[in-house]
């Protein structure tokens, strides 16, 4: 049995059926993205499904996490929770008729049956199975049963799951990442699709959606991949009742993978999207370094933009190789992005940070004329946005931050009488002007013997708090004349000078 040949004519509907259960997932979201820009790139159509059959798992609060974490990414889709579409509704919860009518005519047309299995007996099989060499799937014990053995079951009270009927010859289908796939019979046993309770299961649900929907392409992870001949199987099956058209093509994407080689799980930290939010990552910048995740725009470049990405996007281009989380490397690009903006749009951005309540600083404390002074220069130096405090809190707080490694690295024999010369310098100096201040350390330096880099380093630290920061003269610009020398004050004091 194969999947059918591709359909470069066919309009492109693809889909993302998330399940609302915790944060969402990085991994996830590289499934959103390559699936929204194979339908941006195609003209297509992306429908967002939610799969929420599961009550036990999935949560309301879960689900709102999912619409407002796409919003926020800009990742926009053509059907689904709050757009609507002609195939509504969509979320699962809300189709279970559709599932209950199409089991009962797979069940009734021979596709399907059911099976009376106990999980004991199952397990004594399969372990029977493993001890003789031989695949330990589902053996077909209830695929043949006489009327009077299911008589018997039902007598005992047993309950019965409904079990879908593989064909006995191989599954061979063309993965869009992989290339041609076949699955032997013994090893893509007759599966669940309906729990013993009436409820169906994601084995069911996610093909008949997919069939009901007219999805053509299915681009999800590669963990899903044996699941694919069981679904072409269905497929196949729903063709002949009437619901679905056409077996769509699969296309499965690399493991992404974390530390020490293994696959990126949600209980990773990195794993969480949440955590790069709180961060201040840009959501072009995370996409953008998502996207690298399996796929590549140009071989000498990284950085790009969504537009740019959609125009180039093809699933044939995705590498099946695992692609390895690198955190430095995400933090490098959003950097790039951030420096990309304009700075009305970056000192925007920042804002969230610099007035949150859990500022280092008094919410009153905050001067937004200084911000929009040293924002241009802020740009250049962070890679997410809440880096921002660190850079600029000396322009917040009262006194600055008490380092004291850098306090210990700056102020060496000798720097008490330099800070008294540079505090007389630039007490005569220009303040219009920060290289008029760059010329008062300068000249203090050399009265001690010192070039600009050793002399600059005690003002900046008695200023700031810090060896490394923003350009230290225009720093001192917008902080101002009398904060400066007063901070120089506090370090001579300190100093015992």
């Amino acid at each position: 049995m194969a999947s059918p040949t591709p359909r470069p004519d066919a309009s492109v509907r693809v889909r993302f059926c998330p399940s609302p259960t915790g944060n969402p997932h990085v991994g996830l979201i590289r499934t959103a993205l390559f699936n929204w820009a194979f339908a941006r790139h195609h003209g297509g159509t992306l429908v967002f499904r939610i799969e929420d059959t599961d009550a036990a798992r999935d949560s309301e609060e879960s689900y709102q996490q999912l619409l407002d974490s796409l919003r926020w990414l800009g990742l926009d889709w053509d059907e689904g929770p709050e757009v609507g579409g002609p195939h509504a509704p969509y979320r699962q919860s809300q189709r279970m008729e559709i599932y209950a009518d199409v089991a009962r005519r797979l069940k009734e047309t021979g596709h399907a049956y059911d099976c009376y299995c106990t999980p004991e007996e199952l397990e004594t099989r399969r372990a029977a199975a493993r001890a003789a060499g031989r695949p330990s799937g589902y053996d077909g014990h209830c695929r043949t049963l006489t009327a009077e053995q299911v008589a018997g079951y039902l007598a005992e009270g047993r309950p019965a799951i409904v079990r879908f009927r593989m064909p006995d010859q191989p599954v061979t289908f063309t993965d869009l990442v992989r290339g041609e796939l076949t699955f032997t019979p013994e090893n893509v046993p007759d599966f669940g699709i309906v729990r013993a309770n009436g409820a169906p299961l994601y084995t069911l649900v996610n093909p008949v959606d997919d069939a009901l929907m007219e999805i053509t392409h299915v681009l999800r992870g590669e963990d899903l991949l044996s699941s694919t001949p069981r679904q072409i199987a269905l497929y196949q099956a729903l063709i002949e009742l009437g619901v679905a058209k056409d077996v769509p093509e699969f296309g499965h994407l690399p493991y992404v993978m974390g530390e020490g080689n293994k696959k990126l799980s949600k209980r990773d930290p990195e794993a969480s999207l949440n955590l790069y939010r709180e961060r201040g990552f840009l959501p072009e910048g995370l996409l953008n370094y998502l996207s690298l995740l399996g796929w590549s725009y140009a071989a000498d470049q990284d950085v790009f933009t969504m537009a740019e990405m959609v125009s180039r996007f093809e699933i044939a281009d995705v590498n099946a190789n695992p692609a390895r989380f690198d955190l430095k490397k995400a933090e490098a690009i959003n950097g790039d992005h951030i420096r990309r903006l304009t700075p009305e749009a970056f000192a925007a951005a920042c804002l969230p940070w610099l007035r949150a309540p859990y500022a280092p600083w008094a919410p009153e404390a905050f001067d937004e004329a200084a911000w929009q002074a040293i924002a241009p220069y802020a740009q250049t130096r962070v890679t997410v946005l809440a880096d921002i405090t660190a850079n600029v809190d000396f322009l917040f707080l009262d006194r600055p931050v008490a380092d004291e490694a850098s306090w210990a690295k700056a102020m060496k024999e000798g720097s008490a009488d330099l800070l008294r010369t540079a505090r007389e310098r630039l007490a005569a100096a220009d303040w219009s002007s920060a290289e008029a201040l760059k010329e008062a350390v300068l000249a203090a330096g050399e009265v001690h013997g010192l070039k600009l880099g050793k002399a600059q380093a005690p003002v900046r630290v008695a200023v700031t708090g810090r060896t490394v920061g923003l350009p230290l003269f225009e720093s001192l610009q917008i902080l101002g004349r009398d904060r400066t020398l007063e901070r120089i004050d506090a370090a001579l004091a300190a100093l015992g000078s």
